[in-house]
Order: structure tokens, then C-alpha cells, then sequence
């Protein structure tokens, strides 16, 4: 399977608007996507039809072999793993949780633990806990975290149930520049195992050298989809975000500033 995600001429339309249009846009394998656009341009929007959450008004989409419309999609949902700042809607449900619970939740794809739990589960969640170093925060509740190791905490649960791809939708939102980087720092441990990964931001300074591909979109359409280097440039990013912008790099990673406007 070379392609992980085909959409083909794909839109969708709610209350009569157009949210998306005519998407077309291939992942394949070995790539991971950052995908780039202002609230409202429709990421959020692209990301519910890949996980099977919204179904398009029209186009073909296959998803990890899946092909809408001739495949049951719940089975395709376990094999997407998905981290978000709007998780947080379900930290009442486990504020009392360890990190350990949360973590193994993840094969169940639930918040909270409703099933049995085996040996092996435990086991693989250590070894989750020690790879993205969460070995000093064992035994604590969830509550007592900070925003930035709730979200190690969830992108370790992500992988709990061997995900062949992983969404990331604005995982750094609402960090601070310290847990910002820990967590961009995750993406290492990530691309170490047969998984790939979707990144979703405003800000380029997120597409860290792992991120090997973009799409930039606006107004529910595809401004430019391809290799980093040749999308996060001054005049795609321009229209993108809809103001004058220049783009400089630093070590691989690309960084944004607003170019001011010259007064007559």
C-alpha cells in the first residue's frame, strides 16, 4: 500500500456552504504531512473525513486501504491514533486517573478503563512511559500535570494501540515555549515506529525537520500540497494566511515574520 490517504475532486458541503472543495491531495508511505491554514480554512474540518467522523458531499477518498462507501470505516478508527488540545473536554472523566491508566486506555480507545487489562498491557505502557520520559510523573493523577505533560501524556496513549498513522491537530496550542518544544521534540519517537504522522498548525515554526511534506489550504481549498521546502515559501504562505509574510530557515526549521506595509 504506497498510498496511506487518496482524496480525489473531494468536497463537502453543510447548511448549503461550501466547507471544502475539489480536495485533491496523496500521502504516501515513508511521508509525514503538516498541514498549514487559518482558523475557519477548513483543517479541522479535512481532518473529521479522514478519521470517518464526517462523510463527504462528493469525490472518492481511501484511507489505510479503506474506501469509503465500501469498507466499515469503525475498524478503520483503530487504526488512526489522534491527539488534540480539544481532548482536554474529557480530563473531568480522568482528572483522578494515573498516567499509567490514561496511557493504556489508549488500546480501548476510551477515557477511563472499562475493560480487562492484561499484563502486557501494563508492560507496554512502561515502555511507552520510558520512551517519551514520563518515568518521574508514574503514580500521579492526571490533575496534578501541567498542560504540557497532559499532552506527552496523550500522544504516548496514541500509541498504545500501534496506530499506523497518527493525527496531530495543534497538539502545542496553548503551551508554553518550553513544553512546546518537549512535545515537538515527541515527533522523533514517533517516526521511530512503523507509524506516520498528520500535523496540524498555524504556525510553521511547528513543521520540525520529521515533517517532510505540507499542505497549505484556505478557504476550504488547496492552496499548494508537496515537499516542505517547495510550499513554506513567502508567496504560498502569503496567500495562505492572507497577509504579506517571509519565511527564513534555521537549522532545517522554517520560521515566519509579517512584513509591514510601506506607507506612501
Amino acid at each position: 500500500m504506497d498510498n496511506l490517504l487518496s482524496l480525489q475532486n473531494v468536497s463537502w458541503k453543510r447548511d448549503g456552504r461550501d466547507i471544502l472543495s475539489e480536495i485533491n491531495w496523496e500521502m504516501k508511505k515513508g511521508e509525514n504531512w503538516g498541514i498549514l491554514g487559518l482558523n475557519g480554512s477548513g483543517k479541522t474540518s479535512l481532518l473529521n473525513i479522514i478519521t470517518a467522523y464526517e462523510f463527504p458531499s462528493s469525490g472518492e477518498i481511501s484511507v489505510l486501504g479503506y474506501s469509503f462507501g465500501e469498507s466499515y470505516l469503525p475498524d478503520l478508527r483503530k487504526e488512526i491514533g489522534f491527539v488534540s488540545s480539544s481532548l482536554s473536554r474529557f480530563s473531568h472523566i480522568i482528572e483522578y486517573e494515573t498516567i499509567e491508566e490514561i496511557i493504556v486506555s489508549g488500546k480501548f480507545a476510551s477515557f477511563g478503563l472499562y475493560e480487562q487489562v492484561h499484563q502486557e498491557d501494563w508492560e507496554k505502557a512502561d515502555e511507552l512511559i520510558g520512551r517519551f520520559r514520563l518515568e518521574s510523573l508514574k503514580g500521579k493523577p492526571y490533575k496534578q500535570l501541567s498542560q504540557g505533560e497532559r499532552r506527552r501524556v496523550l500522544i504516548a496513549r496514541s500509541l498504545m494501540n500501534d496506530p499506523k498513522l497518527l493525527i496531530l491537530d495543534e497538539p502545542c496550542s496553548g503551551l508554553d515555549i518550553l513544553s512546546r518544544e518537549q512535545v515537538l521534540e515527541l515527533t522523533k519517537e514517533i517516526v521511530n515506529r512503523p507509524c506516520q504522522f498528520v500535523y496540524v498548525t498555524h504556525h510553521i515554526e511547528e513543521l520540525v525537520e520529521d515533517v517532510t511534506h505540507v499542505l497549505s489550504i484556505k478557504d476550504g481549498k488547496i492552496v499548494a500540497a508537496g515537499p516542505k521546502h517547495e510550499v513554506v515559501r513567502d508567496d504560498i504562505l502569503t496567500e495562505t494566511f492572507k497577509l504579506p509574510v517571509h519565511v527564513r530557515w534555521e537549522d532545517g526549521r522554517p520560521w515566519l515574520s509579517v512584513e509591514k506595509k510601506v506607507h506612501a
